[in-house]
């Protein structure tokens, strides 16, 4: 437990929270930036989580040491004034619309899952949504982190069942798959990529989070146990979508169809457990754009997460599967930018602070 009250485990359930949202739980990511390229997939998202840890790590330190109040602290010292302003543009557009694919998810949900109109489940996950966000930081952390554990585990029974009762044919995964066909169609390209846009995402929480702890080993803690979870919830979802190869490529949902082969039951029960999911992202991606745009105590932040939830509800009509496909790489390759800037900030300053031991003394 650090000093601040917020322990490891609420940092790495936080993190992961942020992440597994609409385009996760669903299985889309992992089937588009992953399950297209077979076996070789395994190895990109081993690779995804060591970024994952890492970065998320840098984040989350800077975050502390800066005294961030939002991202722009954070992405102001990787980049600079003129990268850093752009980094900071993308970003706030990026969680904008991973608030618009949070709502379109849910929309799909409803229809496709329960029979009912895409309009009124957007509808709900925003209201919910808003709510939260209204009450203040604190409430974004708990409604994320105490959330991930169910989803994690709810993946995971997916998972073992399907290997149970249908396990994988890698035959069939080895003529089903082909890397053309991804958005990304080079895999060592495609897991940077899905990092990329997702800490675009996770910056957002991750760096003010970072400023409320003191113990700097909860956050490395908080780090590897996150990325370890975002990385053993990949493989999880990675291994059940390849398993109902080539059928699968055809549902927008890939996991609740697989849930449903099980019993209704299993079905309904994942989908309202992945409305849960898609909810603890959308909180993040709001909190996020909104904070950035305003201070929290300022009389126009309800205001403007009025406004944005509305634009968010109107875009959102796009699409979800558009939205997966075409808007998150683009903004993965934007983020390729960020990742940059962190990298080569942090290892600067750590070069730095070597030097003392490598100087010749007198």
């Amino acid at each position: 437990m650090s000093r601040s009250g917020i322990s490891s485990w609420k940092v790495a359930g936080a993190y992961i929270g942020t992440i597994v949202g609409a385009g996760f739980a669903t299985g889309q990511e992992v089937l588009q930036f992953f399950v297209f390229f077979g076996t070789s997939g395994i190895v990109a998202i081993a690779l995804v989580t060591l970024l994952f840890m890492f970065f998320g790590y840098v984040i989350l330190e800077l975050g502390q040491r800066l005294r961030a109040d939002s991202h722009r602290e954070v992405i102001q010292y990787a980049g600079g004034r003129w990268l850093g302003t752009l980094i900071d543009g993308v970003i706030t557009f990026f969680l904008f619309g991973a608030l618009t694919a949070m709502a379109a998810g849910a929309g799909a949900v409803f229809s496709e899952q329960f029979g009912l109109s895409s309009y009124l489940g957007s509808l709900l996950l925003l209201g919910l949504t808003l709510a939260v966000v209204m009450v203040g930081i604190s409430a974004v952390i708990s409604a994320i982190s105490y959330l991930v554990p169910l989803l994690l585990l709810s993946l995971l029974g997916i998972f073992i069942a399907t290997l149970w009762f249908h396990p994988v044919d890698w035959a069939v995964v080895g003529q089903a798959t082909d890397p053309r066909q991804a958005p990304v169609p080079f895999w060592p390209l495609s897991a940077i990529n899905y990092v990329s846009y997702n800490l675009v995402l996770a910056v957002a929480v991750l760096a003010p989070m970072g400023k409320h702890v003191l113990d700097r080993s909860t956050l490395r803690q908080g780090a590897f146990w996150g990325g370890l979870g975002l990385g053993v919830g990949s493989l999880a979802i990675f291994l059940t979508v390849i398993s109902y190869l080539p059928g699968i490529l055809a549902y927008e949902v890939p996991m609740a169809f697989i849930a449903a082969q099980f019993t209704p039951f299993v079905q309904i029960a994942y989908s309202i457990i992945l409305l849960l999911q898609i909810f603890t992202t959308a909180v993040g991606s709001l909190f996020g754009f909104a904070s950035r745009l305003t201070s929290q105590e300022s009389p126009s932040f309800r205001w403007i997460l009025l406004g944005t939830v509305a634009g968010a509800f109107v875009a959102g009509q796009f699409g979800f599967t558009n939205l997966i496909r075409i808007l998150y790489p683009a903004v993965g390759y934007a983020g390729l930018l960020m990742l940059a800037g962190l990298l080569l900030g942090y290892g600067r300053e750590r070069w730095v602070l070597l030097q003392p031991a490598f100087r010749r003394k007198d």
